[in-house]
């Protein structure tokens, strides 16, 4: 049995490509202390936005701008539809282990579905995927509106569900028209409980390293410009600009690295300037400015921001999703996540 951890934060900053996953998963079991038999998580834009497990049977939202839209009554509709998904997903395990002549052991069954939406092109595109055991099962060509088995245990199920014309016919119109909607919806909200926010700016230095980092987070837009000006001019010698880097709230960060011996920015005064939306920050590089030993480095925020933070490390590292899977929706640019107003089929 094959599994891999799949982080489901993949920021897309650089791209006007915006996304909406769900991922149900259900365990035939309880594997490990900690680990529900059934959770589901929603992310926008690779942003966790909502979470629900078999535990506590609540849904949670994972952002602060979302919890005008948890108050809302769809949001007990919501709830209610994985309480079902999560009864239906405990019966499948059950068919899926005869089917595959399983008589124990841990076994993992799971769907991601969802859509991409450029905001250039007006682009979209919807998918809908099964996964069990590690191994793709069951994919819905959305655009022909026919399901296709992955393995000959999942011919009983495609037969099934293909023959559900109607089914397939609201899927289409649900993934084409509805997935985007709420795509769109959420980004707007997103964005308007943002915008806009003024970047936190910092100089960080490791005590055994030359290297001075400017460090701009927290701010809203992305669009941000980082200098570093010398005696009153800029300085672009052994200056290296990172990528704008998506935070878990919807912020941005990034860093500017300023290689430079500290006998040379104690004769000479450097300034890091930080643009952003006509505000503009200077930070003067001296001792007392810079924050170092123990600080964290670009290294550590990278690695923060792709964990999504302590509670959310612990709920991701449970979500185990099949390598074929990941692999064919990132080639599609669809690494995130969606939600849908039925629940989940029985096989």
């Amino acid at each position: 049995m094959n599994f891999i951890i799949f982080f489901i934060y993949m920021p897309f900053v650089c791209s006007a490509l915006h996304t909406f996953i769900t991922t149900y998963t259900g365990i035939s079991g309880k594997t490990i202390a900690g680990i529900p038999e059934f959770f589901a998580v929603t992310t926008l834009d690779g942003q966790q936005i909502d979470y629900y497990d078999s535990e506590t049977e609540s849904l949670v939202p994972r952002q602060e701008w979302m919890k005008e839209y948890a108050s809302k009554e769809l949001w007990k509709e919501d709830t209610e539809i994985r309480e079902q998904v999560q009864q239906t997903y405990k019966n499948n395990i059950a068919v899926l282990m005869q089917r595959f002549n399983q008589t124990g052991g841990v076994h993992v069954y799971q769907r991601m579905y969802g859509c991409w939406w450029d905001d250039e092109t007006g682009e979209s595109h919807g998918f809908d995927q099964y996964g069990y055991d590690g191994e793709d099962y069951v994919t819905l060509d959305v655009k022909e509106g026919r399901y296709t088995a992955a393995t000959p245990q999942a011919m009983e199920s495609t037969a099934k569900w293909n023959n559900d014309s109607s089914q397939l016919e609201f899927l289409q119109q649900h993934y084409e028209y509805e997935c985007v909607y709420w795509l769109r919806f959420f980004i707007n909200s997103r964005k308007a409980h943002l915008e806009s926010k003024a970047p936190e700016v910092s100089l960080l230095q490791s005590s055994s390293s030359p290297v001075v980092q400017c460090h701009a987070t927290g701010f809203y837009p992305s669009a941000v410009t980082i200098t570093w000006l010398r005696n009153g001019q800029q300085h672009d010698e052994d200056v290296e600009l990172g990528e704008t880097l998506i935070n878990e709230d919807g912020t941005f960060q990034r860093t500017s690295t300023l290689n430079i011996h500290p006998d040379d920015w104690k004769k000479h005064q450097y300034v890091c300037v930080v643009e952003h939306e006509g505000k503009t920050i200077q930070n003067v590089l001296t001792e007392d400015e810079i924050k170092n030993n123990k600080r964290p480095t670009v290294e550590f925020f990278t690695t923060f921001v792709c964990v999504m933070g302590v509670t959310i490390v612990l709920v991701i590292c449970t979500l185990f999703v099949q390598s074929r899977m990941k692999r064919k929706l990132c080639e599609q640019a669809v690494c995130q996540n969606e939600k849908l107003t039925y629940s989940d089929k029985r096989l």
